[in-house]
């Protein structure tokens, strides 16, 4: 493989980590102050954009008018550091690990740096793409895996992407990606479209030894 190309939000950390429900909290806060969604209403349509759109904010693009870097300054203005912590042993697998190492998140740019920075493994990446990369067209769609690609001049087969949620890993695969699903074990582990299931992304050198194993590329 030549590129590893991992998610950011409870992929790179823990699901159980606090930090993304502070997102939530403010996605919420955002649609009822922001764009003036009645309070009742905040969690059925956040969630109903989610699922039409892949994240809330196209929806809220498309729906009210919202300016979407207004929305991404808004919803990251969260206390990183103070809920993170270095993990050195994570910096340690990504050091050793082969390839090039990307993130490619449906986030900001700079909320990746600022996760990236706490942990400490800013080092191990060379390039972030954030939701900007195909003109706010996010994940699982195919437009910002096929921009990420193009921009790094590899074909899908030559690279690996490492994801909390089972259906971005199912647009890697079909651009000829390998797939590794980090977090709870979940029915979607089982996936035609999942190659490896790890429960901590610290696991990643165990499931690389798919490939390795084989002697192949990801197909």
């Amino acid at each position: 493989m030549d590129v590893i190309i991992f998610d950011l939000d409870n992929t790179l950390y823990p699901a159980s980590n606090s930090l993304f429900p502070l997102i939530h909290e403010r996605i919420n806060r955002f649609m009822e102050e922001r764009a003036g969604i009645p309070k009742a209403l905040v969690d059925v349509l956040r969630r109903k954009y989610w699922r039409e759109y892949g994240i809330s904010m196209v929806g809220l693009m498309r729906h009210h008018g919202v300016n979407p870097e207004d929305f991404l300054e808004y919803v990251h203005d969260v206390d990183v550091e103070g809920v993170l912590r270095p993990d050195r042993r994570l910096a340690e697998v990504l050091q050793n690990l082969p390839g090039i190492k990307v993130v490619l998140t449906n986030g900001s740019q700079g909320h990746a740096r600022r996760v990236l920075n706490t942990l400490g493994i800013q080092a191990a990446f060379a390039e972030i793409f954030d939701v900007r990369v195909a003109g706010y067209r996010p994940k699982p769609h195919p437009e910002p895996y096929q921009e990420v690609l193009r921009l790094l001049g590899f074909p899908g087969s030559r690279c690996v992407m490492v994801e909390d949620m089972a259906v971005n890993l199912k647009t890697a695969k079909g651009l000829g990606m390998g797939t590794v699903l980090v977090g709870s074990a979940h029915e979607e582990a089982q996936a035609h479209f999942v190659d490896e299931w790890i429960d901590e992304v610290c696991a990643l050198p165990v499931a690389f030894q798919h490939w390795t194993n084989n002697e192949h590329t990801p197909e």
